[in-house]
């Protein structure tokens, strides 16, 4: 025998067992990431499609005759007082007896079923808003929006105003107390929060101290692109620096804006296929059942076109909860 040769076989037999043992463990890491519904606003959309509706009968906010402008979402989120079929104690928590029941749902459907209950959140009032009601609709939509202020008020990538502060911060309130073992409303497995500086106020001051925080910052989930200045997201490397802790920035999010156009707005067909995208990426590779959305007017506006809900205007800062089943088309 050549000496050495048994040693280095020897050594090449330990290489190759610690290469296997760390191919293992890095793909039951990415497996069981957090975030594994992430893809890429300019990325192959997922070549998984499906048919959504919603599950009618758990929320006031479904019912035709709910006026959505005086419906307070933080009266229980308007969770309806009923059974459910896997009820064991009827005096158990209203919200942990739908809870029960949901993820009954989610475990005995079939394999190209599934279910999520979404937590939609409008941004609090923003500088854009302001300055809207100070001109009117009309001379917005056609002049002052396309400008990025007007001496008084800046609203380019707009951020909250003091009054979208409080309104953000009342949701706070609102979510913890829900949260809370006597009520039982389910936390969030995922947080998914839109890159303009509004939705990432908003989703911390909602969020920041509730457990588990963990927010994916998307492209696809932003207001309605193009004309409008405050729909114009600011640099990637500006908002990092502030929003940072435990945030996570999904890859391929560009440093400069490279979707809005000064000169095309969006139809509601063009951002409808945008959010069905995403829709059909967080159900393809998102495990979790209930999933936080920090959003728009307009972005939830075409989260409930597509799935197939009734309109139902938000006032900024105004939460809307969704019971979604999907079926996957073949």
């Amino acid at each position: 025998m050549i000496p050495g040769v048994k040693l280095e076989r020897r050594n090449l037999s330990v290489i190759c067992l610690t290469v296997f043992i760390g191919c293992l463990v890095w793909y039951y890491r990415t497996r069981d990431s957090d975030n594994t519904f992430a893809f890429n606003m300019g990325s192959t959309a997922p070549s998984t499609k499906f048919k959504y509706e919603i599950v009618k009968g758990f929320f006031y906010q479904d019912a035709a005759d709910t006026d959505p402008d005086s419906f307070d979402y933080t009266h229980n989120f308007g969770l309806i007082n009923r059974s459910y079929p896997t009820d064991t104690n009827p005096s158990d928590p209203l919200w942990q007896r739908f809870t029960t029941y949901i993820h009954h749902l989610a475990s005995a459907a079939p394999t190209n079923v599934s279910y999520k209950l979404l937590y939609l959140g409008r941004h609090g009032e923003g500088s854009h808003n302001v300055a809207e009601a100070k001109y009117g609709t009309e001379k917005w939509d056609d002049y002052w929006s396309k400008l990025e202020g007007d001496g008084e008020l800046f609203w380019a990538d707009a951020h909250l105003t003091a009054v979208g502060e409080e309104q953000a911060r009342t949701a706070n309130r609102f979510v913890k107390r829900q949260l809370e073992k006597g009520v039982g409303m389910p936390l969030p497995e995922a947080w998914v929060v839109s890159p303009m500086w509004r939705c990432l106020q908003t989703a911390q001051l909602t969020w920041e101290d509730v457990h588990g925080f963990k927010p994916l910052v998307k492209e696809l989930v932003r207001e309605v692109l193009g004309v409008h200045t405050c729909d114009r997201r600011g640099r990637r490397s500006e908002f990092e620096k502030v929003f940072n802790k435990g945030w996570e920035v999904e890859e391929g999010l560009t440093e400069e804006d490279e979707l809005w156009q000064a000169d095309h707005r969006e139809t509601n067909e063009e951002i409808d296929e945008r959010i069905g995208e995403w829709l059909d990426g967080l159900f393809a590779r998102e495990r979790g059942v209930v999933v936080s959305v920090t959003s728009h007017s307009g972005a939830i506006a075409s989260h409930l076109r597509v799935l197939g809900h009734r309109e139902f205007k938000l006032s900024t800062g105004g939460m809307i909860p969704v019971l979604v089943k999907a079926t996957r088309l073949e």
